[in-house]
């Protein structure tokens, strides 16, 4: 490329970007609407997070990769770096003492599928997947039907 070219290649650049600004204060910004409209999410909760019920059965998977939901509360729960309250019950060398079920053993590989003598850290956080489970109504409309060998 040409000197030339390429000066006034970078000079139009420079002028663009301290354009970008001014245009941007005058364009009236594009509204972000999610699926429920404008109703707040605290509006369409018809569960208090507070009152979660105590142990029952657990709720079917509606998918065969569909992380088991927690049919206990775990209002106080902790999880950081150095402690899992989880693993109080859930463990291997805890779950048949406490009748709890135990880690799946997928818990311990690493990305590579190697296994470890200890849960994987990108499988520590136990709330990243699984969630308490809540007979709630849906935030949306949906038609969602479970695969058909997992159907009720």
């Amino acid at each position: 490329m040409k000197a030339s070219t390429l000066r006034a290649v970078t000079i139009g650049l420079a002028w663009a970007a301290l354009a970008l600004p001014a245009a941007a204060q005058e364009q009236t910004p594009a509204k972000i609407e999610s699926l429920r409209g404008d109703v707040p999410v605290e509006a369409t909760s018809n569960t208090d997070i507070s009152k979660w019920e105590g142990d029952r059965q657990a709720i079917p998977r509606d998918f065969v990769q569909q992380p088991p939901l927690i049919p206990h509360s775990i209002k106080g729960y902790t999880i950081t770096m150095n402690f899992n309250k989880c693993m109080d019950c859930h463990s291997w060398s805890r779950y048949k003492e406490t009748g709890a079920v135990k880690v799946s053993l997928t818990h311990f590989k690493d990305r590579d599928g190697n296994e470890l003598s200890n849960i994987s850290p990108r499988r520590y956080f136990c709330l990243q997947c699984h969630v308490p489970q809540a007979d709630t109504k849906p935030l949306v409309e949906n038609t969602f039907k479970p695969v058909g060998t997992l159907a009720k």
